[in-house]
């Protein structure tokens, strides 16, 4: 077999060395060119038609962001981002991501060879991936094609019918699409109907260690999450939902914000039971994405809490969060210390620390963050946050795993389902960048609901409510 080719692009001569050295350190892959900035990669890619780009993001005359918007309109294939670790290479990665970037890594520190090698073990498995996930397509693409018909055996008419020769798959039918702008219309009372019938379902194999310091908020104590900066673009009905800024001291379990009164309006005597609901997910590659489009079709007055666990390294999960929290009408945030779960708002793991659920009084549950070991190759865990929400049977859980290299989360899906979780979701092959951590769930007979990422969020609130 034939090496895949690779475009190598940075603004660095002495980068562009080092990476291209990493590369062919794997016989399956060959270094057809190098370019150093977005301008030169473009001409490139068209002249050369590689397999796969590595690009860096900040480059001069034009950076790798604009470079990938016109390759993924013009000629798309998997592109890797190397990111540097400042505040602006951090946002812009995040942004590659929501615009077809296969993955990213970051740059490696070109005085440390330990931290090269590493950066070179992680590069290889992406690019593997990366071509693994694009022969997958394809065979799929070839499964729907009809063969054409002998030119006797075809039936003569007066003109072809265009595309005839060919079947496309049907499309699976939406759920009904739910309203993004909440606030033309009145806040329902949430319901509080019975749990639904515990799932019955079907339904393989994570990577990556990061080093952190204190737990983000550890030293503040227990906070609620924090009220973003306004913005006339965010839907009126998330402004509503917001709870009253908490005083300076650590916020108390029962400061649990009931936020499902002030979403209704304040029309409802406050009770303050405790959470009821929970939902939990997890997913990789692919999935700053995925999230986007997740998280933006759950509406501002949702009934339980998201926890999210996105395989990412250190301070790109809060760039993350905060881009994701522009288009949800959730509140989402990095998670910290000590945060209390309310309902409307959605916690992503900070890069480096495995996020818990652990129990609060008053019956609520906050967040817990620790530095154990790696699990799964991960840290970062989605199989140590879905054991986390294991023994709350009191709970109505719901567990969901979208696009990711590798089994991460499979196995304790697995046994939540066992244990009577409420319901299941994972991401089909059909939308996943990787198919990775989904399809160790679906063999696994976990997984209730295999759904094409636009119809999950849908389902999701259906179940949850």
């Amino acid at each position: 077999m034939k090496p895949y080719r690779v475009l190598v692009v940075d603004d660095s001569a002495f980068m562009r060395k080092i990476i291209s050295d990493l590369i062919e350190n794997d016989a399956n892959f060959q270094v057809a060119a190098t370019a150093s900035n977005g301008r030169e990669a473009i001409e490139k890619v068209n002249e050369l038609s590689p397999d796969l780009v590595t690009m860096d993001v900040e480059m001069p005359e034009m950076n790798g962001l604009e470079a990938l918007k016109i390759i993924m309109a013009q000629r798309p294939l998997p592109v890797i981002m190397l990111s540097g670790i400042n505040e602006e290479g951090m946002k812009e990665t995040i942004l590659a991501l929501e615009w077809g970037a296969f993955d990213f890594i970051r740059k490696p520190s070109i005085s440390n060879s330990q931290d090269i090698i590493a950066v070179g073990v992680s590069l290889r498995e992406q690019m593997k991936e990366a071509m693994l996930a694009r022969q997958q397509r394809e065979a799929r693409a070839s499964a729907y094609k009809v063969p054409e018909l002998p030119a006797a055996e075809a039936a003569p008419a007066p003109q072809p019918v265009r595309g005839a020769a060919k079947r496309t798959p049907e499309s699976p039918k939406k759920a009904p699409e739910l309203p993004r702008k909440l606030a033309d219309k009145p806040k329902a009372k949430p319901e509080l109907s019975p749990a639904p019938e515990k799932d019955k379902g079907k339904s393989l194999p994570g990577r990556t260690t990061q080093d952190g310091a204190l737990p983000p908020g550890a030293a503040k104590g227990p906070a609620l999450l924090p009220k973003p900066a306004s913005d006339p673009s965010r839907n009126r009905s998330k402004e509503e939902a917001k709870p009253a800024q908490p005083d300076s001291r650590p916020a108390t379990p029962t400061a649990g914000a009931n936020f499902e009164s002030s979403a209704a309006g304040g029309d409802r005597k406050s009770t303050n039971k405790g959470l009821r609901k929970l939902v939990a997910v997890g997913c990789s590659t692919g999935g700053p994405r995925a999230l986007k489009a997740f998280l933006e079709n759950i509406p501002a007055d949702f009934p339980a809490p998201i926890v999210i666990v996105q395989h990412m390294p250190p301070n790109f999960t809060k760039s993350l969060a905060q881009r994701l929290n522009t288009f949800s009408p959730l509140e989402v945030a990095e998670a910290e210390q000590g945060m209390i779960l309310r309902q409307g708002a959605a916690y992503i793991a900070p890069g480096g620390y495995h996020m818990r659920v652990v129990p609060a009084a008053g019956g609520q549950y906050a967040i817990d963050l620790t530095l154990e070991e790696a699990r799964n190759g991960h840290r970062p865990s989605v199989d140590t946050l879905f054991e986390s929400i294991l023994p709350y049977t009191s709970l109505e859980r719901h567990a969901v795993i979208m696009t990711g290299m590798g089994s991460d989360g499979a196995r304790m899906m697995k046994s939540l389902y066992d244990s009577g979780v409420t319901s299941t979701f994972a991401e089909s092959e059909e939308t996943c960048v990787v198919y990775g951590m989904p399809r160790s769930a679906v063999e696994l007979h976990c997984v209730r609901h295999v759904l094409p990422l636009q119809e999950i969020a849908p389902r999701l609130v259906q179940a949850v409510r």
